[in-house]
């Protein structure tokens, strides 16, 4: 009998033990379950029987090693107290390659320790919280995954990188990098009403580089679409870092109602958080560091009962829809893709510190005609050192309530034609001290981000076992390679090259190229500094250089010869790869001379494809000469719909003579406002006998369409065609000063909204 009531004592407390919840561990960690219930899967056959089968509480775990092509999909239910894992072996050490991509539908389901690279998506999105069209998923986590660079080959071929979909889900410490394509980084959908009122979490994530996409669909993070702005999300956005995320103007694009955006840091990010469309939004305690970059962004307020209060702002060099805080005007009777008035709106208790512009009624024109009403921005600190003047008001602020505003001494007040609103500003001295990183002021602690919360940065977001990367194009960070003249010298330099190096030509005389040199990674190809002569190169193929995906080229204190090359129509120095280009380029180009590039029409020295994008074009002090086609002519994004071939363009102290075509052409075409590009900066240049050539489309030596900011100065045109100017788009900001026109062709533009000073005209033909 005794053994009788041990055994059931025994198989009583077995019960009992098997019933205790598996422990979570608060540290961000797999949950804690017993070794019988976990799986090591080898092959994608093993991880979909394991998936069909999956229990409450079961452990999918992916064995270490290259997971190729694949499409990890679940539809199971775990309980909150026995979630079904889906995991790694080892973190930092399991890969997702290829077209793979994961689908979690149904609840309670845990993916974490992901790294998805090397590939691209196969469908619509690389992580998607549904398994199918309705088989949302709901209280489940994906936490500890890397997507990274992982991208499709055609940069206008649209992705997500994450669709979450249903109900309380959470997305948490993940690392996000590279994403050029089009698409947003992270989407949170609200298609049907199972996914409104979602009340996710996104939370310590780092969204990592993401160069400029040069058109629209470059968000890194949106909550909604225009179609379903009006419902609640209920959204939390809170204490992830942004790195330089700058794919377009929305760095956040709030789309819907009722979400809170907290405690976020945005670092060097070239654009805003934006309440683009919907109502009742909350964005408090973020900050952003511009550290004087350019176009870098703060807050954008669009649509009603929005709410602004204890942000920092410093550094932040942006201006229109850039600006560090911008309240827009709307459209009357607005459709649900336009612009909504902005009413009951509140922008208080913020810091803005160093920061270039303030934009009030901004976007105003004659459709966005409505100006802010019952708005108020009260008790902001706004302090600035370098400038005094940082309000561009372009309507009527009455409908804006001004109070308790503090001006550094030296900052003049907001000009406007009503007195009153200077009663809303007071200046006087403001001291701040600088801790963990932001300055804030003792005597006005309520402004600003409450210091109890934590500071995001790089250390306390994203995942400690997977290498934090930096993707912005760097030069001369590699070996110096020597090369001698001779034939196909720099050629089989440049194949044994890596990225980062320098290839140094050591010796004038004559470089014979034979074969095109393909550029695959970021290299410098430069003539030795003390040499009294700059060395010749020739070339005899259609191409010099060919810039391809993954490639950037600087060249600086050369010569360059047509003299050598094919009699063939179209042939270039340099070409950007005919396929299109996923990669981001830059192109810099220093003391250097084109001659002779005349063996036949239509020789280029830069020839652009399609799909192909420079973050930067810099050229000075050089020379162009005796040249039958264009120099440089970036017009293959001809469909109209915002999209462009290059985002910064600069030149200065250069020569163009007896060019046949365009010396510069820059198309933009389209009026979308979500990019800010191009941009020309034209210095100290001059043009002699420029594009009379026949072939000459454009008929004109300097052509600018669709040009968002242009400062040209200090420019002389001699027996030329004329400086074509074609302005659309929002706002262009151009810039003429101290241009000479001597026996040229009338500059013409479709508009005279420019600034023009000492432009001089003689012998006007």
């Amino acid at each position: 009998m005794k053994n009788i009531l041990l055994l059931f004592f025994c198989l009583a407390i077995l019960v009992a033990c098997k019933s205790i919840p598996p422990e979570i561990d608060k540290s961000n960690s797999i949950l804690k379950i017993e070794e019988n219930e976990n799986k090591l899967l080898k092959t994608i056959e093993e991880f979909n029987l394991a998936a069909e089968n999956a229990q409450a509480g079961d452990k999918l775990i992916l064995a270490n090693g290259i997971w190729k092509d694949a499409e990890l999909k679940i539809n199971k239910n775990g309980t909150s107290s026995k979630p079904i894992f889906i995991t790694v072996e080892e973190k930092g050490k399991v890969f997702l390659e290829g077209q793979s991509n994961l689908k979690i539908g149904g609840s309670f389901i845990h993916v974490e320790g992901l790294v998805f690279r090397n590939g691209y998506t196969p469908s619509g999105s690389v992580i998607a919280f549904k398994s199918g069209k309705e088989n949302f998923c709901n209280n489940c986590r994906v936490t500890e995954c890397v997507i990274d660079d992982y991208n499709p080959p055609e940069r206008h071929d649209s992705d997500y990188w994450v669709e979450i979909y249903g109900k309380n889900n959470r997305f948490d410490h993940n690392y996000l990098v590279g994403k050029r394509n089009r698409g947003v980084t992270l989407a949170v959908r609200l298609k049907t009403e199972a996914s409104r009122e979602n009340n996710h979490i996104i939370d310590y994530n780092h969204f990592g580089y993401h160069p400029i996409l040069g058109s629209n669909g470059g968000e890194t993070l949106r909550v909604g679409t225009s179609h379903y702005s009006m419902s609640n999300s209920n959204t939390v956005v809170e204490n992830n870092y942004f790195e330089r995320c700058n794919g377009e103007l929305e760095i956040i694009s709030s789309k819907s109602c009722q979400n809170t955006f907290n405690n976020n840091t945005f670092f060097e990010c070239q654009g805003t958080l934006t309440m683009r469309h919907g109502n009742e939004t909350l964005v408090k305690n973020n900050t952003f560091l511009g550290n004087g970059k350019p176009n870098t962004g703060g807050i954008r307020i669009i649509n009603e009962t929005q709410t602004v209060k204890n942000n920092y702002c410093e550094g932040l060099t942006g201006t229109r829809f850039r600006a560090a805080l911008v309240i827009m005007n709307g459209v009357p009777n607005s459709p649900l893709n336009r612009y909504f008035q902005v009413i009951d709106s509140e922008a208080s208790n913020n810091m803005i510190i160093d920061c270039d512009h303030i934009q009030l009624c901004a976007g105003s024109d004659e459709e966005r005609s409505a100006t802010p009403n019952n708005t108020k921005m009260n008790s902001n600190i706004i302090y600035n050192t370098k400038k005094d003047k940082v309000f561009t008001i372009y309507d009527d602020v009455s409908g804006i309530e001004f109070k308790d505003n503090l001006l550094s001494n030296n900052m003049d007040f907001p000009q406007y034609q009503e007195t009153e609103l200077k009663k809303g500003f007071k200046k006087q001295e403001i001291n701040l001290i600088r801790e963990n990183g932001i300055l804030s002021s003792n005597t006005h602690p309520h402004i600003g981000p409450d210091p109890l919360l934590p500071r995001i940065n790089q250390t306390n977001t994203g995942i400690p076992w997977y290498p934090k990367k930096n993707y912005q194009i760097e030069f001369d960070n590699g070996k110096d390679i020597l090369v001698k003249p001779g034939e196909n010298t720099i050629y089989e330099a440049v194949k044994n090259s890596k990225k980062g190096d320098r290839i140094i030509l050591t010796q004038k005389g004559k470089y014979l190229e034979s074969k095109s040199i393909d550029i695959k990674h970021t290299l410098t190809i430069i003539g030795e500094n003390e040499l009294n002569t700059k060395p010749i190169i020739t070339f005899e193929r259609s191409s010099l250089f060919n810039v391809l995906n993954e490639g950037s080229l600087s060249l600086e204190n050369l010569k360059f010869s047509g003299e050598d090359c094919d009699d063939y129509a179209g042939n270039a120095v340099i070409r950007t790869s005919r396929y299109s280009m996923i990669n981001n380029y830059k192109l810099k180009i220093k003391g250097c001379d084109f001659e002779n590039l005349d063996v036949n029409h239509s020789f280029n020295v830069l020839k652009v494809y399609k799909n192909s994008f420079a973050d930067s074009i810099l050229v000075k002090d050089c020379n162009f000469k005796n040249i039958t086609g264009h120099v440089f002519n970036l017009d293959k994004e001809f469909d109209d719909i915002g999209i462009y071939n290059v985002e910064n363009f600069e030149m200065e102290n250069c020569t163009f003579e007896n060019i046949g075509g365009v010396a510069i052409n820059l198309y933009r075409g389209g009026r979308d406002e979500s990019t800010f590009g191009p941009i020309l900066k034209l210095r100290n240049t001059e043009f002699f006998n420029v594009g009379h050539d026949k072939r000459n489309k454009y008929n004109a030596a300097l052509s600018i369409h669709g040009v968002q900011f242009a400062e040209m100065e200090n420019l002389n045109f001699k027996d030329s065609k004329k400086v074509k100017m074609h302005l659309v788009v929002g706002e262009p900001v151009i810039k003429l000063n101290n241009i000479d026109f001597d026996a040229c062709d009338k500059m013409t533009s479709n508009s005279d909204a420019y600034q023009r000073s000492n432009i001089n005209v003689k012998n006007a033909k």
